[in-house]
């Protein structure tokens, strides 16, 4: 068994579905660079249907375990969810950018991980676990690699909007911007994630999450909060009376 079979069974493991037409997987991981060295069909025809399936599967996940969440509510879970960087963040959790295709132009660059290649192989993988198992295969790797972030987007209406309100706090208070620490844990296939937002060398917040995003995201909203905090308190601090 070659590297690249090798890679591409182990993702199967990562994904949660082992592809009954492996062809199909391999497909998926065929960026267009690839193809036009060695021939073979390019994933966009499957990141295409991808999008789509992906679009379903969340807001599907998300009506299914709450409930109660309005139009508007869905709209942004899946706003929040269904981009390149976040995508492109579950593809790196899962491992997929080892086992993409990419000719040796692209691989040199770094292709195997940039953003817009790694979200566009996810919805591709998304395609291919459609066309090989049906809809309840697709719904299986959401829920195993994006049901986490659909849960925070869900329950934390703006959780997404915190490292952003972070960086314009310390923006008007400091003239450095804010950096995350992130270390992990536990088995490849279930890992663990605790971050740290630093303001200069300073930790002002600590985060746990299930991917760095979720860690980094809760370090921040715990960072903005101790900020926040601390700046009220200084203010109402009375100025001593004047002597003379």
């Amino acid at each position: 068994m070659d590297n690249a079979v090798a890679e591409r069974e182990s993702l199967s493991e990562r994904v949660g579905h082992r592809f009954a037409c492996p062809e199909l997987l391999t497909e998926a991981l065929s960026h267009r660079s690839w193809c036009h060295e060695h021939g073979g069909i390019p994933n966009e025809r499957l990141e295409f249907l991808g999008d789509a399936v992906l679009g379903l599967c969340v807001c599907d996940h998300a009506m299914r375990n709450w409930p109660r969440l309005c139009p508007g509510e869905l709209s942004a879970v899946r706003a929040a969810v269904v981009n390149a960087e976040s995508l492109a963040e579950a593809a790196r959790e899962c491992g997929l950018g080892a086992a993409l295709l990419l000719g040796r132009g692209e691989a040199g660059t770094g292709g195997a991980d940039k953003d817009s290649i790694l979200a566009d192989a996810f919805e591709a993988v998304l395609g291919a676990a459609y066309l090989d198992a049906g809809l309840d295969a697709a719904r299986g790797v959401v829920d195993r690699l994006l049901g986490p972030l659909i849960a925070l987007e869900a329950t934390q209406p703006g959780a997404g909007e915190a490292k952003t309100r972070l960086q314009e706090l310390v923006a008007r208070q400091f003239t450095v911007e804010p950096s995350y620490r992130v270390s992990s844990s536990g088995p490849a296939h279930r890992p663990s994630f605790v971050a740290e937002a630093l303001v200069g060398s300073e930790i002002w917040g600590r985060g746990e999450g299930s991917s760095k995003r979720l860690a980094e995201r809760r370090a921040a909203e715990a960072a903005y909060a101790r900020m926040t905090e601390t700046s009220t308190q200084q203010q109402s601090i009375p100025e001593e009376p004047a002597h003379g």
